[in-house]
C-alpha cells in the first residue's frame, strides 16, 4: 500500500511518501526549489519521494491525500469577505486569482501535476495535525492538542487517538486565534508573519512583561479551558491585507516597527507579554485535554506547538506524564499527517506502539548523497578536501576542528524533514566559546544578534546539563541549563540587547539571557555518526554539548545538496566543511574574502 501525502498552496509545501503504514520519505519542496516557505506545488519534493520508495510512477501510487479540504476553506474565505465587504475587497481581489486557477480544482490539479490517475482523498486541515501528531508518536493512546493559525475554520483542535483511530472533541473557529494572535505581535514588532515567529519568542527573554495584563484586558478574552475570543477591532487580517489595525497600534503606543529599524525596548516588552500570554493559553489548553480525555500522554502540532518554550512549561507543569511532539508541526508536516489518515482511518491500516519508540525514523526523511558523489562534485568544483577513512579519524579531525575555535558546516546521511537541523544539515561550534553566538549570528547566519543557539547534548549526559527529565530529540523543548553548570551572574544596570554581555554558564554560546536553552538530546541509535561526533568532543573537553544551527543564511532555507552546502560555506565566514567523510578547510581554498553585500539580496525578514 503506497500512498503519497501532499500539503502545497499556503506556506511551506511539502511531500511525503508511505508504504505500508512507514513513513519511507519526506520533504518540504522549498529544499530543492531553494525558495524559503515555498507554496507553490511540491514537485520536486514528491518526486524525490517517488525515487525514494522505489515508485516508477505515481500511477502506481493506491492513494494521493491532501492535507485540508479547499472547498471548505474556500467557503470560509467567501463568509469572510462578504462579512466585512466592502474593507475586504482588495484582500479579496488578490486572493481569488490562485483560487479560481488552482485551489477550487484541486483533484484535478493533483492529477495534472502528478500524472496521476488513482484514488484522490482530502483531510481536514487539523485533523491532518492531529493525524500527523499521534500515528508517528511511540503511544497507544493519547490526547491530541493541535494549535495554528487557521485551516478550514478551525484555528485550534482537541482530540484524542487510540490505536489507529482519532477523533476530534472541540475546536476553536476563525476568526479567533491563537496562531494569528502571535503572528499579529511578530508582524507588529516588524518581523514577517509565518516565519519570524521564531525571533519573536527569541526575543522574548529580553523584555519584561509589562503588557501581558492589558492584552487580555483589552485584545483577548482568555478562558480556564485555554478557548478564547479575540477583540477583532485591533486587528486587521479578516478585511485587510494588514495583521493589526491603527487601534491596536494606539494602544502600544505607535505604528508597528519597521523591519529596517532598530529594535527597542517596547517591542522586546511586547515580545515577553505575547509570549507569557500564549504560554498561558498553551497550558490551559492542555489541562482541558487531560480533564476531557483522561489520557496521561499528549501529542502537539500545528504552527503553534513549534513554540518550544511553551511545550516546555506543559512538560514541566502537568498534568501529562509525556509529551510528544511532531517535528514537522507546521504546514510541511500536514503532508505527512494526510498520508497517516489516509493510511489508518480511512482504509483501516493496522498501528502499533510500543510506548518507548515513534515512527519518526528521527525525522532523517529526506535525499542523501554518498561519498562517490560528493566527490566527483569536489573534483568538478576544483575544492581541496581530505577524505578520511573511517569515522574515528573524521570525527577526531573535526572534534580538533571545533576546539580551535572553526565554525563547521557538517553535511552528512539524509536531510531532516522540518525546520531544526537534527545534525545531518547542521552548522556546528564550541558551546564553551562566550563569542561563538556573535561569530555565528554576524559571520554565519547573517541575521539578529539576539538571536540563541540550541546545544545538542548526547542523551545519556542531558540530565547533567539541563534541568530536563524528557528526551527532546526534536529540539523542540526549552530547559534551564543546570545549576551546577551556572555562573554568578552580575547584571545590575543591565536591560535588553546589553544583557547578551553577561557569561552565564560554561556553556555560553547555548545559554539564553534567561539561562535557559532550546536542545536536542542526540541517542546513538538515531544519529549515530552526530552521537559519535558529540562524544568525541566529550571525551576531548569533558563537555558532552555542540552548539547547532542549521546550515543555511538568512532567507535561504537549509541546505539539501553538496552544492548548496559548498556555496553556503563560500559566501560565509565558516572555518570547515564536511561532506560526508570529506574535510575541507577554508584556507586550503582560493576563495576571495566572503562578501557581505549579497546579504542586500534578502528583504529582511
Amino acid at each position: 500500500m503506497k500512498i503519497l501525502g501532499i500539503s502545497a498552496y499556503y506556506h511551506d509545501s511539502a511531500a511525503c511518501l508511505l508504504v505500508d503504514g512507514e513513513i519511507v520519505a519526506a520533504a518540504q519542496e522549498e529544499r530543492f526549489t531553494r525558495k524559503k516557505h515555498d507554496s507553490g506545488f511540491p514537485a520536486r519534493a514528491a518526486a524525490y519521494c517517488l525515487r525514494e520508495g522505489g515508485v516508477g510512477s505515481a500511477n502506481d501510487l493506491d492513494v494521493v491525500a491532501f492535507y485540508d479540504k479547499p472547498i471548505v476553506k474556500f467557503e470560509r474565505l467567501l463568509e469572510t469577505y462578504l462579512r466585512y465587504a466592502p474593507a475586504g475587497l482588495p484582500s479579496f481581489l488578490r486572493a481569488m486569482p490562485l483560487w479560481l486557477k488552482k485551489k477550487l480544482w484541486m483533484r484535478e490539479n493533483l492529477r495534472e501535476e502528478l500524472e496521476y490517475e488513482g484514488r484522490v482523498v482530502f483531510t481536514e486541515h487539523h485533523e491532518s495535525h492531529a493525524a500527523s501528531a499521534f500515528f508517528p508518536s511511540p503511544f497507544e493512546e493519547a490526547a491530541i492538542l493541535t494549535i495554528d493559525g487557521v485551516g478550514e475554520w478551525a484555528t485550534a483542535s482537541l482530540g484524542s487517538g487510540s490505536g489507529n483511530r482519532i477523533r476530534i472533541l472541540k475546536e476553536i473557529h476563525f476568526p479567533h486565534s491563537l496562531g494569528l494572535l502571535y503572528s499579529a505581535f511578530t508582524y507588529f514588532t516588524g518581523f514577517k508573519v509565518n516565519s519570524g515567529e521564531y525571533k519573536l519568542m527569541g526575543l522574548a527573554p529580553y523584555g519584561e512583561p509589562r503588557y501581558a495584563d492589558l492584552i487580555e484586558r483589552e485584545i483577548v478574552d482568555l478562558r480556564d479551558d485555554g478557548s478564547l475570543k479575540l477583540n477583532l477591532a485591533y486587528f486587521d487580517y479578516c478585511a485587510g491585507l494588514r495583521m493589526t489595525s491603527r487601534r491596536l497600534h494606539r494602544l502600544f503606543g505607535g505604528p508597528p516597527r519597521r523591519p529596517d529599524a532598530q529594535i527597542t525596548q517596547r517591542e522586546m516588552d511586547i515580545a515577553a507579554s505575547i509570549q507569557a500570554v500564549t504560554e498561558k493559553a498553551m497550558t490551559r489548553m492542555a489541562r482541558h485535554a487531560h480533564e476531557v480525555t483522561g489520557r496521561d500522554e499528549l501529542v502537539l502540532a500545528g504552527g503553534v506547538a513549534l513554540n518550544c518554550v511553551g511545550n516546555g512549561r506543559i512538560l514541566r507543569e502537568g498534568p501529562f506524564r509525556r509529551v510528544w511532539i511532531q517535528p514537522a508541526a507546521g504546514d510541511a508536516g500536514g503532508a505527512l499527517g494526510a498520508a497517516m489518515f489516509a493510511y489508518h482511518q480511512l482504509l483501516d491500516g493496522p498501528r502499533s506502539a510500543d510506548g518507548r519508540h515513534d515512527r519518526q525514523r528521527a525525522s532523517l526523511l529526506g535525499p542523501s548523497f554518498d561519498d562517490e558523489e560528493i566527490g566527483r562534485f569536489l573534483e568538478e568544483r576544483g575544492v581541496e578536501a581530505v577524505r578520511m577513512p573511517d569515522v574515528e579519524s573524521l570525527v577526531d579531525r573535526v572534534t580538533d576542528r571545533i576546539r580551535a575555535g572553526h565554525v563547521v558546516g557538517w553535511f552528512q546521511g539524509r536531510m531532516e524533514f522540518g525546520p531544526r537541523a537534527l545534525g545531518s544539515r547542521s552548522i556546528l561550534g564550541d558551546p564553551r566559546d562566550r563569542e561563538m553566538q556573535t561569530v555565528m549570528n554576524v559571520k554565519i547566519k547573517f541575521r539578529e544578534s539576539f538571536r540563541p543557539f540550541a546545544p545538542s547534548v548526547l542523551r545519556e549526559k542531558a540530565r547533567e546539563w539541563f534541568e530536563i527529565e524528557a528526551d527532546s530529540p526534536y529540539m523542540l523543548l526549552v530547559a534551564d541549563v543546570d545549576r551546577s553548570r551556572r555562573l554568578p551572574e552580575v547584571t545590575e544596570g543591565l536591560c535588553g540587547l546589553d544583557k547578551l554581555k553577561v557569561l552565564r554558564s560554561q556553556i555560553p554560546a547555548v545559554t539564553h539571557v534567561d539561562g535557559s536553552a532550546r536542545l536536542q538530546t542526540v541517542a546513538r541509535e538515531d544519529n549515530p555518526l552526530f552521537h559519535r561526533l558529540i562524544e568525541r568532543f566529550f571525551e576531548k573537553t569533558g563537555c558532552p554539548v555542540l552548539v547547532n544551527t542549521s546550515f543555511n543564511v538568512r532567507g535561504e532555507p537549509i541546505v539539501c545538496t553538496p552544492e548548496d552546502a559548498y556555496r553556503c560555506f563560500a559566501r560565509t565566514h565558516m572555518d570547515t566543511l564536511v561532506l560526508g567523510s570529506w574535510v575541507a578547510d577554508r584556507k586550503d581554498q582560493k576563495l576571495p574574502p566572503p562578501d557581505e553585500s549579497w546579504r542586500a539580496e534578502f528583504a529582511p525578514d
